[in-house]
């Protein structure tokens, strides 16, 4: 595609981002505003919002891939996505948000009365999103290469500096209006070219290179194991992502929280038909893609393969323009999440060390990003996604819905699936993709259940260590509040 039209759709959205968080700081003034926008954010904006930042690099340009390199295998990522909200709107959302807490750390010190607990929860949720926030990094390094040709390094920088005008500036309740803008942008980035790919395809009468069921690389099949272990980690990790969490504090009431995440499945659902068209479009189109190692990049670059010409350069420029709100959007969530607990556990609360926290959040993994190398995106944050259902995930549905749970039981078993996880993912990197065993290269089916099995049998052994405030979190947690007349 045309280097100077990409160049142009990146400095756009770049700037539309930062004018849109500016704008937040207008009306961002206590400390309130900044960690969840005073609780005041409507259902329908936070919605858009949580779809701006849970719709990362995975889901904007590795869905598609992976559907162009293992075809149906490649499904149970915007099925996971998608149902993992499904599990927050049963279990999570309400009692969350009724809980007070300013952050996840916030929560497992109240709920267990236990400064440990918090510093572990701390140093766990810290390490998740820094985790998620590299491969965001990796995308936009991948974007700024195959569109631009300028060196891959400026993507990552400049996503982070964008990311940290806007996140100081005006805290979450700026990025709350960065994110619901960027929703809308991803998926009108991604619906409008497939549908004039397919209008042009159809058209002219082009047919297919190779049958759907082909297989571009001659990669085997995902057996049931690894299938079955995705979908877990999928399913669990959604409910510990510390950014989509910290969501539902921002919402006035439990009601309003459940009535997000409602909205938040139809927007999901809505956006995934996209990606899966590209991937399917490309499987039969251009199967090229894969066999060149560009299948990240496919969704970037099937505008020009399949329309060229100017038409292909706009509706390309419209994609990188989605692609880079996709990395924004993530990694903007990641850092207001990170700096509310980086600030609160470490620096002091306050807006300045808000501030300050928020920069750190987003330098670190940007260092990271630098020394380490980009592959499969979706795959990549798949891997995320095991950990945080082997961490986080645990003692927040324990937290929430057993008596029993206690600080011992809770740092056992969050302690058990970092080291499982961690160390399986470890292993995997260190010896390659093509020689790591299915079990170790997709470990959530078995450390999830550990991480669960831990945390209840050292809460059992030390039931005499559940906190006297138990009863009466419980009951904060699980009763209703009158809703607000603005809600009617």
């Amino acid at each position: 595609m045309n280097p100077g039209v990409a160049v142009t759709a990146l400095v756009g959205v770049s700037v539309a981002t930062a004018v849109i968080g500016f704008y937040g700081l207008r009306i961002s003034r206590t400390t309130g505003d900044f960690y969840v926008a005073s609780r005041t954010v409507r259902p329908w904006w936070n919605a858009s919002a949580i779809g701006g930042e849970y719709l990362s690099a995975a889901s904007f340009l590795g869905v598609a891939g992976l559907i162009l390199l293992s075809g149906t295998d490649a499904l149970w990522f915007p099925v996971g996505y998608t149902a993992g909200y499904l599990m927050l709107l049963l279990f999570v959302a309400a009692p969350l948000r009724r809980s007070g807490a300013y952050t996840i750390p916030d929560f497992t010190e109240a709920r267990l009365d236990s400064l440990p607990v918090r510093k572990v929860t701390s140093l766990v949720v810290v390490l998740v999103g820094w985790l998620y926030i590299v491969p965001q990094l990796h995308g936009a390094a991948l974007t700024i290469r195959i569109t631009t040709g300028l060196p891959s390094w400026v993507g990552s920088v400049a996503v982070v500096i964008v990311v940290c005008l806007t996140v100081v500036a005006g805290g979450m309740r700026s990025i709350t209006f960065v994110q619901a803008f960027q929703y809308w942008l991803k998926l009108t980035a991604l619906a409008v070219p497939i549908l004039f790919i397919v209008f042009v395809l159809a058209g002219n009468g082009t047919a297919a290179l190779a049958p759907p069921s082909a297989n571009p690389t001659g990669a085997p099949p995902a057996g049931l194991y690894q299938n079955v272990s995705l979908l877990v980690a999928l399913l669990f990790g959604t409910l510990g992502l510390p950014h989509v969490l910290v969501r539902f504090y921002t919402n006035p009431d439990g009601q309003s929280a459940r009535r997000t995440t409602l909205i938040v499945l139809g927007l999901l659902s809505v956006f995934y038909l996209f990606p899966t068209a590209y991937g399917l479009v490309g499987r039969m189109f251009a199967p090229g893609l894969a066999t060149a190692g560009q299948a990240d990049a496919m969704v970037l670059l099937l505008p020009g393969e399949l329309v060229g010409g100017t038409a292909g350069d706009l509706l390309s420029a419209l994609v990188v323009a989605g692609a880079f709100a996709a990395f924004l959007s993530t990694t903007s969530g990641l850092v207001v999440s990170l700096a509310g607990v980086i600030s609160q556990d470490v620096l002091g609360a306050g807006v300045g060390s808000f501030r300050l926290a928020a920069v750190i959040s987003a330098v670190v993994p940007l260092g990271f990003a630098f020394m380490t190398d980009s592959f499969a995106l979706a795959g990549s944050v798949g891997l995320v996604f095991a950990f945080t259902a082997s961490t986080v995930c645990p003692v927040l549905l324990l937290g929430i819905w057993w008596r029993g749970l206690t600080d011992a039981g809770a740092i056992a078993g969050m302690l058990t699936g970092a080291v499982l996880c961690g160390g399986a993912m470890i292993t995997g990197a260190l010896a390659g993709a093509a020689s790591t065993p299915g079990w170790l290269a997709q470990p959530a089916a078995w450390t999830v259940p550990a991480a669960f099995a831990v945390m209840v049998t050292v809460s059992r052994a030390t039931s005499q260590r559940i906190p006297k405030t138990m009863s009466k979190v419980m009951t904060r947690l699980h009763t209703p509040e009158r809703p607000l007349a603005t809600e009617r």
